[in-house]
């Protein structure tokens, strides 16, 4: 979609090979962690990140901004510390304002699938389920919540979704058995019936 902002679609084999699946990626180890993750600052440091995170903020790049004041903020001193919160409240407002603007289920499921890609895995099951709401039959989408479900712990959620997903379209079944990001799942027994029906029981 060509949407500022948007991200390319994923693909997915379903009724017709151009029919979008998520593929997620994989979080990073140099990733930041959050202020809470971080070793604490001394007043020098603090006001380095600051000074990095006006310049993520002057130059418009306002989640690695936020990222920064977030870790300013948590410094010792309150004048830095201070400025850094106002500054990530208005980041935050700014983020609010350019959130895409979403109508089809198509958009709803391709922003539920970038969120994905970020671990906003909460966010990822609102849209998705907004989407599935709008195209209750879409199978890509019943994946994609699969996949966010199953990252987020809730197995038998995502045992659900995956099973709605390879009832519309039973490719999806082959689909989860080589897909990267269900490989940490499908081992779980919850899976076992709906991946590998051929299996006999022992």
């Amino acid at each position: 979609m060509g949407s500022p902002g948007m991200p390319e679609k994923k693909k997915i084999p379903v009724k017709n090979d151009d029919k979008r699946r998520p593929q997620a990626v994989r979080p990073r180890g140099t990733e930041s962690a959050h202020a809470s993750d971080e070793p604490s600052l001394d007043a020098e440091e603090q006001l380095g990140v600051f000074e990095a995170a006006m310049k993520q903020f002057h130059g418009r790049h306002l989640a690695a901004a936020r990222e920064l004041f977030e870790r300013a903020a948590a410094g010792p001193e309150r004048d830095v510390a201070n400025r850094a919160q106002l500054h990530m409240a208005m980041c935050d407002r700014r983020l609010q304002q350019e959130a895409p603007s979403l109508e089809s289920a198509e958009d709803y499921y391709n922003y539920g699938v970038a969120l994905i890609n970020t671990r906003k895995l909460a966010e990822a099951r609102q849209n998705l389920e907004k989407a599935l709401s709008i195209a209750p039959q879409a199978d890509h989408v019943h994946y994609a919540l699969a996949l966010a479900e199953a990252l987020g712990g809730n197995l038998e959620a995502a045992r659900e979704h995956l099973g709605r997903a390879i009832e519309i379209e039973p490719r999806n079944r082959l689909m989860a058995r080589q897909d990267a990001d269900f490989a940490h799942f499908i081992r779980h027994p919850i899976f076992d019936a709906l991946l590998y029906p051929e299996k006999k029981s022992w």
